[in-house]
């Protein structure tokens, strides 16, 4: 079980390896619900199942896209556990046949990977282990303020900090 500390920890940008990452001209946008969103991650779930096996340990739906009749960035962000994330060639082959590429690592983030589909609607799925108390995405530099504010008071009002 993880401390406080390792809990609450912020994370620098240079511990970030970015395996695939580039420039893409994405600009985030919120769009209105898609009754499509629910039924392509269902396709991928399908997908990912296949190529992981018994690899995958667990496989959601998460994000904003995930909760029908919400306004949400049109990305479908998928969360995978897997045994051992720091195995990669257990499991980054299957996820790059499936058209997604290796984008980033944060070995100091629970071991976090992920991985971009770039076509629209645009899929994020990021890869943990096992024992990670939960899955996430890693703050956007517009976000990152605003989120630590929250999570202070949070911690704060659990008695984490």
């Amino acid at each position: 079980m993880p401390t406080p500390e390792e809990i609450t920890r912020h994370h620098a940008p240079s511990e970030v390896v970015h395996v695939g990452a580039h420039p893409t001209g994405y600009v985030v946008r919120i769009e209105e619900p898609d009754p499509s969103w629910p039924q392509r991650y269902s396709e991928l779930e399908d997908r990912i199942t296949a190529v992981l096996g018994e690899r995958l340990l667990a496989i959601q739906h998460i994000g904003s896209t995930s909760v029908p009749g919400l306004p949400a960035k049109p990305i479908i962000d998928i969360d995978v556990a897997v045994d051992d994330p720091t195995d990669e060639t257990a499991y980054v082959p299957a996820l790059e046949s499936l058209g997604l590429v290796h984008w980033l690592t944060e070995p100091h983030w629970h071991e976090h990977r992920m991985f971009k589909m770039l076509s629209e609607p645009r899929v994020h799925v990021h890869v943990f282990g096992p024992d990670c108390l939960g899955f996430g995405m890693r703050y956007n530099t517009v976000k990152e303020p605003v989120v630590r504010e929250i999570y202070d008071r949070m911690f704060r009002a659990a008695g984490l900090l």
